[in-house]
């Protein structure tokens, strides 16, 4: 999922980064290149902190979780004393299952770490903190949500800029109001 947000924000600033085209004019042939408007960068600022702060911690906090899952998969496959019952599925909440358990698993979107029995039965480790998954989540549709709000927030002035050559201000027409 990280790796589609980082694909779609780098296809964004590659497309913007294009080059201008030129303009055809009626006969077909290239006109001069028509510089492309800018849209005001005041518009949708507040909207791009907010959306590059959300993934950004939403990154960060995905990170915490895969290394709290990463540290119970190594506490989990250290052998020697004491490793029976595995040493992420000790609790105190499920202690009849604790000495059933005989596998792990590992989920990794959303991040976990399961205590599983031989018939089937387990539980969820508290290695990974509650917080994580859906603090990742909110984080993340914050960025998303963000990001299209800052593209509507520009997208008025950026259209009248492209009707008007260049010039963000209102369109006027050359004989007057109409």
């Amino acid at each position: 999922m990280t790796l589609f947000a980082v694909a779609v924000a780098t296809a964004v600033v590659v497309l913007r980064a294009t080059p201008n085209r030129a303009r055809r004019d009626g006969r077909g042939s290239a006109a001069a290149p028509v510089p492309q408007p800018a849209a005001s960068p005041a518009a949708g600022a507040p909207f791009r902190v907010l959306a590059g702060c959300a993934a950004a911690g939403a990154v960060l906090l995905y990170a915490w979780g895969v290394l709290c899952v990463a540290f119970a998969v190594m506490e989990a496959e250290d052998g020697g004393t004491g490793s029976a019952p595995l040493r992420p599925c000790r609790t105190d909440e499920h202690p009849e299952l604790s000495g059933r358990i005989v596998d792990y698993s590992v989920s990794w979107l959303p991040l976990g770490f399961r205590c599983e029995t031989a018939d089937g039965d387990g539980y969820t480790s508290d290695d990974v903190p509650g917080y994580v998954n859906p603090g990742t989540a909110v984080l993340a549709l914050t960025a998303a949500g963000s990001a299209v709000a800052a593209g509507y927030a520009t997208e008025p002035r950026a259209r009248a800029a492209a009707r008007n050559g260049g010039d963000d201000r209102p369109f006027e027409h050359p004989r007057g109001p109409v």
